[in-house]
């Protein structure tokens, strides 16, 4: 295993060198960074031009002026600009701005993406799977930047108007019911009376939570409530349990729901002590404490099969004390909504956050949240396709694989053979797909920043390529470059745990 990581190092050093060189070459023979200079008409233009011909070495051959850029780099060194600014502070800004937009979107992406491959896989040829089938290919023909204009129009403006009186029509709530049945009909399956039932269920359920919520206003003033709290925390408990390691094992389910009371017994000295006065911080210590110690619960409770409990409990204690964090943050939003700077419009359009708006943690949390949200959606949107079509076409290959069947014929359940055999090996080419995407992700999504005003990495590329400004190109180059070969090399390990078979030596 060191011996090949070894390897695959040296040899991605080799060709990030030859990478770099080709690029800083292109970059430099692609345009003059004295351009704007020379067609300036200020009278000091000679000296303007020898300064900063002085500060990016443009006196000195492309080829030979590589050799100084990367003298720099080796001393943490990105250059400076054509104005005259630290590539360094650029990038880290741009990076941060990047990782901030994309990486939420990615990561929900790929969740969604790979949940609903599977189910249209184990729900081949149903309505469910030519659904999906054609929402996928609709999402993934969809041009990012119509979709970024029609998110901007519909979802925040129209959304803005529609939450100064938030109430839904009732042909509104028969039709989000209607659909709504028609969804989970098709994901639960079974004979014409189950499929009828789930649907009449699922309707009549989503209408009445539609009604009540519209007639409470609770769109105005958001809130779960310890009564939600506690059916939603047993739910997860129960839903992760079945998923995870079977409702069969009680050792999980019990561990579960110890884990989903305690939460529920956390809820008020949680909302009306504990979170008061938080901060960045501690935040993410309570979230990491969660999980520690619903792992813990899982230890102890697990007796000798410990790691699936420990994995189940987990999974349960960071999804409880997240509802709770959820609540906390609904309890500010219309303290946030009616605030001076908001004005009753709390979809942002444009930018990272609002200016000059102050407030405590759960404020600031909600703004960058609102902001998020549009170019968020837009990156999901088209990203979701790939991972569906790819997840759903790599676990229909698994599911007909001998081992496969010998598994069902020695009467294992099926959430034991999709979980345990099938998912795990169906996981290997989506992998390489994840890689490249992960990779990428600190690229940026150049149009979807242009759109929603977000100064990311893909900006500072094109605006530094636009301008012949060879160091911030240059520093996008060696990032992205050193990320790609990183997360493939990342890949390969990933390869070697999901299937023993495959060796990396």
């Amino acid at each position: 295993m060191a011996s090949f990581i070894i390897r695959r190092l040296i040899a991605s050093i080799f060709v990030l060198f030859a990478a770099t060189f080709l690029m800083y070459l292109l970059v430099s023979f692609s345009g003059d960074p004295l351009e704007d200079l020379r067609q300036s008409n200020a009278p000091n233009k000679a000296e303007l031009i020898e300064a900063r011909t002085k500060l990016l070495n443009l006196d000195v051959p492309p080829p030979l002026r590589y050799f100084l850029w990367l003298g720099g780099l080796f001393r943490g060194d990105f250059g400076i600009s054509i104005q005259n600014q630290s590539v360094n502070a650029m990038l880290g800004n741009a990076i941060t701005s990047t990782l901030t937009l994309v990486t939420t979107a990615t990561v929900v992406a790929i969740v969604l993406g790979i949940a609903v491959g599977i189910i249209s896989a184990l729900r081949q040829y149903t309505g469910f799977d030519y659904g999906m089938t054609l929402v996928s290919f609709l999402f993934f023909s969809l041009p990012v930047f119509w979709v970024a204009v029609l998110l901007k129009q519909y979802g925040a403006i129209q959304m803005n108007n529609w939450l100064a009186n938030p109430v839904i029509s009732i042909p509104v709530i028969i039709g989000i019911a209607v659909v709504t049945g028609l969804i989970w009909m098709s994901i639960i399956g079974g004979r014409w009376k189950r499929r009828l039932t789930v649907f009449a269920v699922s309707a009549i359920a989503t209408g009445a939570v539609l009604a009540f919520l519209s007639a409470t206003e609770w769109f105005s003033d958001p809130s779960i409530g310890i009564v939600v709290y506690a059916f939603l925390a047993l739910g997860i408990a129960v839903g992760v349990t079945a998923i995870s390691t079977g409702l069969r094992n009680r050792k999980a389910l019990y561990a579960s729901l110890i884990v989903a009371v305690i939460g529920i017994a956390l809820y008020f000295p949680m909302i009306n002590y504990i979170l008061n006065g938080m901060t960045l911080w501690f935040f993410v210590l309570l979230a990491v404490l969660s999980i520690v110690v619903s792992g813990a619960i899982g230890w102890f409770m697990g007796g000798a099969d410990r790691a699936p409990v420990v994995r189940t409990t987990a999974i349960v204690g960071f999804l409880v004390a997240s509802l709770i964090a959820l609540d906390k943050y609904m309890s500010y939003w219309q303290a946030y909504a009616n605030s001076s700077r908001v004005r009753g419009r709390p979809i942002a359009t444009v930018g990272a956050s609002t200016p000059g708006l102050g407030g405590n943690f759960w404020v600031q949390g909600i703004d960058l949240y609102t902001h998020l949200l549009l170019p968020t959606i837009a990156i999901i949107l088209i990203s979701f396709a790939s991972y569906t079509r790819y997840s759903r076409a790599s676990l229909l290959e698994v599911m007909n694989q001998d081992y496969i069947r010998t598994a069902r014929a020695k009467g294992l359940t099926q959430r034991t053979v999709v979980v345990r055999h099938a998912f795990r090996n169906a996981l290997i080419p989506i992998t390489t797909i994840i890689a490249f995407d992960v990779g990428a992700i600190i690229g940026g999504a150049v149009v979807t920043e242009t759109v929603f005003g977000w100064t990311g990495m893909g900006r500072l590329f094109v605006t530094a390529l636009d301008a012949h400004d060879p160091n911030p190109v240059m520093a996008f180059f060696v990032v992205t470059g050193t990320l790609a070969v990183l997360f493939n090399l990342i890949a390969d390990l990933v390869y070697a745990a999901l299937d023993p078979r495959i060796k990396v030596g």
